[in-house]
């Protein structure tokens, strides 16, 4: 919590200038949120910076994930989403207590839902706050899940997280999340 808000504190000035850059360079909100489940399956907002263009709730169908080149991606979003600077405002819901800096990611709850009937031990990943970044971020478990042998991979990283949890394992995962971010190899 006190990191999270501290980060934040510094983060500020960048945080404004990237709401700036959202609003002046396409229409919608400058946030995106999100229903994901998260301690014991408890629904939350997860807040992002938006990135892509915005469509109406009625104009939406299924969710999609997001992919590499995504047409839907803005400009200023390819940017945002290559540094996982779109993730920031999730330290908003890391102060509220629903979110860690490190833990499972979550996923839609579309998402969950399809995908705790497919794979065995699957909800076990919310026995732990969900995280901005976790084991399957910096193992190169992220992004779009094209099969279900993805997902399984993911998952299995997620409850190698809980069951050996331990607080140097999060600064390690913090650290790498940092080289991750700086090399830009997210989308």
């Amino acid at each position: 919590l006190t990191f999270g808000f501290l980060i934040l504190m510094i983060l500020s000035p960048i945080l404004f200038i990237v709401s700036i850059s959202i609003k002046i360079t396409s229409k919608g909100p400058v946030f995106f949120s999100q229903n994901r489940y998260g301690l014991n399956g408890k629904v939350f907002k997860m807040y992002k910076f938006r990135t892509m263009a915005y469509m109406e709730t009625k104009e939406i169908n299924k969710l999609e994930q997001a992919k590499i080149n995504d047409k839907r991606t803005t400009k200023v979003g390819r940017f945002l989403r290559k540094y996982s600077i779109d993730e920031l405002p999730q330290l908003i819901n890391v102060i509220k207590g629903e979110m860690s800096l490190v833990g499972p990611r979550p996923h839609a709850v579309e998402h969950n839902e399809y995908y705790r009937k497919l794979i065995t031990g699957y909800m076990q990943r919310h026995s732990k706050l969900p995280g901005m970044t976790g084991l399957a971020q910096i193992s190169g478990a992220r992004g779009e899940t094209k099969n279900i042998e993805e997902m399984k991979l993911r998952i299995n990283y997620d409850l190698e997280y809980n069951n050996n949890w331990n607080l140097i394992k999060d600064f390690q995962i913090l650290l790498k999340t940092f080289l991750c971010v700086i090399k830009g190899d997210a989308y």
